[in-house]
């Protein structure tokens, strides 16, 4: 079979920050980045997804309502990008979209995205793949993270020991060792707790550079009760989410507390770091280097309690592979969705406990 040439990825994540959209040429052995758009979120949209992420009243028809405004909002990030690259809808394969994850619920056998991939398609002129966990969940599989097999095509050498760290909302890594089985599993909070904790203080959606965390100081009592979560110790496959991660949780412990808000960032900041550098110790010894996408490759205080943590490790960014860490997920999507097409195998048994390999995803043609 001829490969597809031309697909988008989309992706919103735990952040909750945006829509990523990518155009990407699969024509050749490695993904090649043709254009890329960030759009935010309205704020109201941003507000409903973050109410959904909870039993809500009237929630079906606040998610079927939030689902129709978010595919709107894919519907002119794809606009968008296809202007900046002079390219038609029609010479587009399709659409790999990730959607919104409002829960994940793996251990329920459901997880849910938003998106109306339906309405995706039929705005936009091009074909639609999406809802890719839910194979991976039906086959008991954790459904998450699923950029294993993306990071193992791109990003594996046979000659380095590597160790991919994702940190969006939820951190996840990717085990590549030299040779043998890939391994991966949500290592717990990337950006989320400093993310709510910053915008509950100050307004902003993220701490810029780390700045903040990096004028408070470490709370050492308070590391030690975030590192008592159960999650951590629990063996992969694993996935977490807002369902665990959220601002119920952060508030039961710090209950009683009155420490000062930049000496809790700084703690936030050093827990995420602490959580992945412990995932890489007991998942990759050995490990030559770990390279870090998402919004965290963009925070110089999280990088630097990651390397704390992590010494004799190099520790850098996907772009030292050639990949911006900004949209190697939105990418991954579009893989995802040639995979889908080609009818191979999306996911990794190994990875996310699922019965087998199977081909992830369902498709809204245009």
């Amino acid at each position: 079979m001829t490969r597809p040439q031309l697909l988008i990825g989309l992706m919103t994540g735990t952040s909750l920050d945006g829509v990523d959209a990518v155009l990407v040429d699969l024509a050749g052995a490695q993904p090649r980045l043709i254009a890329a758009q960030g759009s935010p979120l309205p704020e109201a949209l941003r507000r409903d997804l973050l109410t959904l992420q909870a039993p809500a009243p009237n929630e079906i028809d606040l998610a079927w309502q939030a689902g129709n405004a978010l595919a709107d909002c894919y519907v002119d990030a794809v606009a968008a990008l296809l202007a900046k690259a002079g390219v038609a809808a029609s010479d587009v394969t399709a659409i790999g979209n990730h959607g919104q994850t409002i829960r994940h619920r793996p251990e329920r056998g459901y997880t849910i995205q938003l998106g109306n991939n339906a309405r995706l398609a039929e705005r936009s002129g091009i074909s639609v793949i999406g809802d890719f966990r839910s194979r991976d969940v039906a086959a008991g599989g954790q459904g998450a993270p699923l950029v294993p097999a993306f990071h193992e095509a791109i990003f594996a050498d046979a000659r380095r020991h590597r160790v991919i760290v994702n940190i969006g909302g939820i951190a996840n890594l990717t085990d590549l060792p030299r040779s043998g089985d890939i391994t991966g599993f949500d290592t717990g909070p990337g950006n989320v707790l400093m993310d709510l904790w910053i915008h509950r203080h100050r307004g902003a959606a993220y701490d810029a550079g780390g700045a903040w965390a990096a004028s408070g100081k470490i709370l050492d009592d308070l590391l030690a009760e975030l590192l008592r979560e159960p999650y951590l110790a629990l063996p992969a496959p694993k996935s977490t989410g807002r369902d665990l991660f959220h601002a119920n949780w952060l508030a039961a412990r710090l209950t009683g507390r009155t420490d000062r808000i930049e000496d809790v960032m700084a703690t936030l900041t050093t827990y995420t770091a602490r959580t992945i550098a412990d995932a890489v110790k007991a998942t990759a010894p050995g490990v030559d280097d770990i390279f870090i996408c998402g919004g965290g490759a963009h925070n110089p205080t999280l990088l630097a309690a990651l390397a704390r943590d992590l010494p004799g490790v190099s520790i850098a960014s996907t772009a030292a592979l050639g990949v911006d860490p900004d949209w190697v997920e939105a990418i991954a999507f579009a893989w995802l969705a040639e995979r889908f097409i080609q009818r191979a195998a999306g996911n990794v048994p190994a990875v996310t406990g699922a019965a087998g390999s199977r081909t992830l995803g369902a498709l809204w043609p245009a």
